[in-house]
């Protein structure tokens, strides 16, 4: 690039989100990094960021807090406004339906859906004024097909893809380019606890995912490449859904 462009990266302290702020960075991006838990994580991102002669601010912030998300954006986004924003915070709490607590329900659409919102609205104003940016929200492919045990967190997914098809249309005039990257089985956190064997055995690739094959798909939509698309959701599943 040109000039120095600033991504922000939400949830961005480990796994997908710590991959994709690097490849970022290595794009020739600046990060603001979010994260809510794992501060530790969060400065060895950093770190490695700045090694490459980028610059890495660190967030501290509940995206689902609104106050916390308006604190923290508000006094940057007057001075200036990124030109990535890269939703991907987020977090599981499986349990089968009949089972689920309320709190089940409501504290995963509060991360995805209420983030979503709160991060991305304040950014968006400044976007438009400038006639220009990327959003890429990262979905799942729980929200493309049924996953027993995740209609909550299925639930939140199908709500990113929604809200990412209808706001592309939106601000697709302005040259804000919106889509989705559908990530399936990665080698994260997230499958701490699941029957590992058994899942290897639906992925028609054979093997897990790494976050690093997620962050090149953002990468790409955050490109020059990538001008020309918008309202798309990108799966990254090795043939689970297609």
């Amino acid at each position: 690039m040109a000039d120095t462009e600033i991504a922000l990266v939400t949830g961005g302290s480990k796994g997908i989100g710590a991959a994709t702020a690097r490849m970022l960075a290595e794009d020739g991006f600046d990060i603001w990094l979010n994260y809510r838990s794992g501060a530790d994580q969060a400065e060895k991102v950093a770190a490695d960021i700045r090694n490459m002669g980028r610059s890495c601010e660190l967030l501290p912030f509940d995206v689902a807090d609104r106050e916390e998300t308006e604190e923290a954006l508000s006094p940057r986004l007057k001075e200036t406004v990124p030109y990535a924003v890269i939703n991907n915070a987020g977090f599981n709490r499986d349990t089968l339906m009949v089972w689920m607590k309320e709190n089940d329900w409501g504290d995963v659409l509060r991360v995805h859906l209420d983030g979503f919102y709160n991060v991305t609205k304040p950014v968006l104003e400044k976007m438009l004024r400038k006639k220009r940016g990327r959003i890429v929200n990262i979905a799942s492919t729980s929200g493309q097909t049924g996953v027993p045990g995740q209609v909550n967190y299925s639930a939140a997914k199908s709500g990113i893809i929604g809200a990412t098809r209808s706001l592309a249309v939106e601000v697709a005039k302005r040259n804000i380019l919106v889509n989705a990257v559908a990530p399936g089985f990665i080698d994260t956190g997230m499958l701490e606890g699941l029957p590992r064997e058994e899942i290897l055995k639906q992925i028609p690739i054979g093997r897990f995912g790494d976050p690093e094959e997620v962050a090149g798909v953002v990468s790409f939509l955050c490109s020059r490449r990538a001008g020309y698309i918008t309202g798309e959701v990108i799966s990254v599943n090795g043939g689970v859904h297609t």
